[in-house]
């Protein structure tokens, strides 16, 4: 409690007394280290805390040119450095919560103390009742956050909150500054907040019981502030409102937020939780520094170009999310600028024309708004941090060895893999100054590779296969995860179980292995090139180069071997010119099945019904040659429902029959606000009818004179939302034949028998498939 220089007891200077109350915390800090779980975390917050409360303190009295806080504000003092102590352990059970509830006791004990002492020494004053006020108001909100904390119910923070929101609001309305008549009511209704904080937080009281006494304390802390709001109106003869000191605070405030947010939002959508929104970014604490000292039009320059920078560093992130969302990886800043257009492709597709073009028009009007928004957050910001030079040196100074101690010394985090001490842009720049050059030796790679294929057509090509049809069947988002996962495999190995059983009925054998796809959530097209050529095509652009190439593909080689080919792809809904490179020479889109039922979802065609219609186009066609086939089954594609069941063959029809089926098909966005549980059960729900679709359609397929091969893989995993963190990119890949010949020249690749591989089951990249295929089916070729 401060007090007047003049007529009172000598006491030491206002320096020496907040240094004793700096030892005092530092001693308590330290007793807590040793005996409460607080790590360096917790510790170095409330450190930070209790040196900010100092320098505001500090610059309180000399602003009211107090030299000392005199006796009793000696005791307030020795209060707040109490309160300042709890931070560290808001939030923490056991230990934590009774050493916390031991310093509040303490804390509120001396609250009864500091205010006789000041009238028996003459030292009572105002800024001494204000000290003692902001002490009091401060343990109350550090409480109040642990009551929310442990029970989860952040309503509780109010009680906390409305000192400082009454202080805000006088702020913009001047006549709330204005002198209260003391009044014996708010003493009470101020001291009832500290002891029922206190008793909730110890835990004597039933849960519900408990709740309901905060719920008491808050409605009478509403009702005193309410008084003393309605004894100001009534003393003040005029109510201004400053409206603009309201707007540019609320700006400022939005300036902060939304550089704040950019700075510290995850990368990585498993990482998306309240508490990774709480860390320390070193860009914002060294350009505010920086803004700070720089003279005006320098300072706006550098400021625009940091929020340009900023505004990119959020895209960037965006972009992240996006693709580790849908695909498992991060953005190519060199290739995958592609995909976008890629992506209003599927929203026109999924939603129409309009919409495809309206969300390219908005994603391009959030991009130019974000970097103009942040470029005049960074120069409003920075306007402010040189008004208050000596503040925002001083606290950076204190925020950057809060950073150093909380990142590089102690390493903490709230979240797994996101540091509290961030330093995001750092970061994203290094990645970005490593991934462009990786990106672009890739492609000089790529174009070598490209130009060098040393398959070629001879007699001995594929001649094992001679005579036999061959068909290569996608399973869409057919992961490893799903025969191995725990929350997955109960449902997927008893289906894989039956279809061995039935396939060996029908005679045929299985031998499976494990591919490595080059991409994850998505970008099925591209998991098939890579297949078929023998490159490892992980994003548009080396999709674009390797279809504008020489490259020979599985189909295009089955072709110049004299087999004729076709592909069934109902996902195409539009022209598809890449299919002359595959070597594809009929090609059957979602309007060449002859399908008249609904959609499900994203899928257009049912699997059942597109294995039917491939048997009767191709397979079952009078008079042709030896084929081989591409078939995608997309009844597993995102958003996994509705599924339609399994029908007799005999009553597919047109596919009319299917529209009782498909109510309550969801749009693809649906996939990232679904819980994960139930996407994960629509999934597979959705899987295990389209492997039984296929498992089923083969085994009954009847022998004809003609032997029928079958490869049939997983595309993709699901993605992140589905299979979850850490997930890889490796699918199952079985080849199925009645001809143990065929089974045979498998014997050298380590596969097993069955549809599902061992756990423990080698992986090849998948871009090694096509090789390996046709040197076990063709034997040496010249030149290799």
């Amino acid at each position: 409690m401060s007090r007047p220089s003049r007529g009172a007891p000598t006491t030491a200077p206002v320096t020496a007394q907040v240094a004793a109350g700096a030892v005092l915390l530092a001693a308590v800090l330290a007793v807590l280290a040793a005996t409460t779980p607080a790590g360096a975390l917790r510790l170095t917050g409330a450190a930070v805390t209790g040196a900010v409360a100092a320098a505001l303190l500090v610059r309180a009295t000399r602003r009211g040119g107090e030299r000392t806080l005199g006796p009793a504000g000696l005791v307030t003092l020795g209060r707040g450095a109490l309160a300042v102590a709890a931070v560290a352990l808001v939030g923490l059970d056991g230990p934590g919560t009774v050493a916390l509830v031991a310093l509040a006791a303490v804390a509120l004990a001396l609250d009864g103390a500091d205010g006789p002492v000041a009238r028996r020494t003459g030292t009572v004053t105002a800024p001494g009742a204000r000290f003692d006020m902001e002490t009091d108001a401060f343990l109350l909100m550090v409480l109040s956050a642990h009551v929310a904390a442990t029970t989860g119910h952040w309503w509780v923070t109010a009680l906390g909150l409305l000192r400082y929101a009454f202080v805000a609001a006088g702020r913009v309305a001047p006549w709330l500054r204005g002198p209260l008549p003391p009044r014996y009511s708010a003493k009470v209704v101020a001291a009832l907040q500290g002891v029922v904080l206190v008793v909730t937080a110890a835990g004597v009281l039933p849960a519900g019981a408990a709740l309901a006494a905060v719920a008491v304390a808050l409605a009478a802390l509403v009702w005193s502030f309410g008084v003393s709001v309605a004894q100001l109106w009534r003393a003040s003869e005029r109510h201004p409102f400053d409206r603009r000191r309201a707007c540019g605070a609320l700006l400022t405030a939005v300036c902060l937020v939304l550089v704040a947010v950019v700075l510290v939002l995850p990368s990585d959508p498993v990482a998306l939780a309240p508490a990774a929104l709480l860390r320390l970014p070193v860009e914002a604490v060294l350009g505010a520094a920086l803004l700070a000292v720089l003279p005006g039009r320098a300072r706006a320059v550098v400021a625009a170009g940091l929020g340009v920078l900023l505004a990119a560093l959020g895209l960037l992130k965006a972009a992240d999310l996006g693709f580790r969302t849908v695909q498992g990886r991060r953005f190519d800043a060199v290739s995958d600028w592609a995909l976008l257009g890629n992506a209003v492709e599927f929203v026109r597709g999924t939603a129409g024309a309009g919409a495809g073009t309206a969300t390219a028009v908005l994603a391009v009007v959030a991009a130019v708004g974000l970097v103009v928004a942040t470029a005049a957050a960074a120069v409003r910001l920075g306007t402010i941090a040189s008004r208050h030079r000596r503040a925002v040196l001083g606290g950076a100074v204190l925020l950057g060895a809060a950073w150093l101690v909380t990142g590089p010394v102690a390493g903490a985090s709230l979240v797994a893999g996101v540091p509290v001490a961030a330093a995001d842009g750092v970061a994203e720049t290094t990645y970005r100054a490593q991934q462009i050059p990786r990106t672009l030796g890739e492609r000089r790679a790529l174009a070598a590779q490209l130009a060098h294929d040393d398959v070629e057509v001879s007699d001995r090509l594929l001649s094992a296969l001679r005579g036999k049809d061959v068909v290569v069947a996608f399973v869409e988002s057919y992961g490893r995860t799903a025969q191995l996962a725990p929350e997955t495999a109960p449902r997927i190995t008893p289906v894989l179980a039956r279809a061995d059983d039935r396939l060996a009925r029908a005679g045929f054998g299985v031998r499976s292995g494990v591919l490595t796809a080059p991409v994850s959530g998505g970008g099925s097209w591209l998991a098939h090139a890579t297949l078929f050529s023998g490159v490892t095509v992980a994003d548009q652009a080396t999709h674009d180069r390797l279809t504008a190439s020489g490259r020979a593909t599985l189909p295009r080689l089955f072709r110049d071997a004299g087999w004729e080919t076709a592909v069934v792809t109902p996902g195409t809904t539009r022209e598809w010119p890449e299919a002359a490179f595959f070597g594809h020479q009929r090609v059957y889109a979602s309007d060449d099945l002859g399908y008249a039922g609904p959609p499900f979802s994203w899928s257009p065609v049912p699997d059942q019904f597109a294995l039917a219609a491939f048997s009767r186009l191709e397979l079952d066609r009078p008079g042709r040659g030896p084929l081989f086939a591409m078939v995608t089954l997309t009844s597993s594609h995102a958003p996994w429902s509705p599924v339609p069941p399994l029908l007799d063959p005999a009553e597919l029809g047109d596919g009319s029959v299917y529209a009782p089926y498909a109510r309550g098909g969801r749009p693809y966005e649906s996939i990232f606000s679904l819980g994960r549980a139930t996407l994960r059960e629509d999934y597979l729900t959705s899987l295990e009818y389209s492997l039984r679709s296929a498992t089923g359609w083969l085994a009954d397929r009847p022998r004809t004179g003609r032997d029928l091969v079958v490869v049939l893989l997983g595309d993709h995993e699901p993605g992140a939302t589905v299979s979850g963190p850490g997930a890889g990119a490796d699918v199952p890949v079985s080849v199925i034949s009645r001809d143990p010949a065929v089974l045979a020249a498998t014997d050298g690749w380590g596969w097993t028998p069955g549809l599902r591989p061992p756990p423990g089951a080698t992986p090849w990249r998948m871009a090694e498939f096509r090789d390996r295929f046709l040197a076990a089916y063709s034997g040496p070729q010249p030149g290799r």
